[in-house]
């Protein structure tokens, strides 16, 4: 299936693209790749997700937050391509878990992008991946993670 029927098939609304909250672009096609730059836990009401995980935010509201983080880069990639059709894959993701210094499960976290992007875009959503544990993100979110993927 192609992503935008798979879209449909997981009764997915995308949210709007956020825009972005400093000096710098959403997105950027180099060759046959695009580029999406970290995007936030923003929910589909378009309220951030805050708080570390560990200490205010248990295992499943991060991932949670991961998987808003990844609609956010959906978003994003249709509102660059048109639509989700173009993309071939997804090539890497890296995560960013705001944690308490105790908290060693941040890949469980950013499973919550990592599943939703493989569900999209079936095999060729298959990725390279980083988690890593961040002190603070920006806005006080909970979760960031920015992409790769082929067009």
């Amino acid at each position: 299936m192609k992503p935008e029927e798979n879209l449909k098939k997981f009764s997915i609304n995308l949210p709007n693209a956020p825009d972005p909250v400093g000096s710098y672009v959403a997105s950027k096609i180099v060759g046959d790749f695009i580029f999406i730059s970290g995007q936030v836990s923003f929910n589909t009401d378009g309220n951030l997700i805050k708080g570390k995980v560990g200490k205010e935010l248990s295992l499943e509201q991060g991932q949670e937050a991961a998987k808003f983080c990844a609609l956010n880069i959906l978003a994003q990639l249709k509102k660059k391509c048109g639509t989700l059709d173009k993309v071939k894959g997804c090539v890497k993701l890296t995560g960013y878990v705001n944690s308490t210094d105790s908290f060693e499960d941040q890949p469980k976290i950013i499973n919550g992008a990592s599943d939703l992007i493989s569900n999209i875009f079936g095999d060729q959503g298959k990725h390279a991946r980083a988690a890593i544990s961040v002190n603070s993100l920006p806005l006080g979110a909970a979760v960031e993670v920015d992409g790769i993927f082929e067009l």
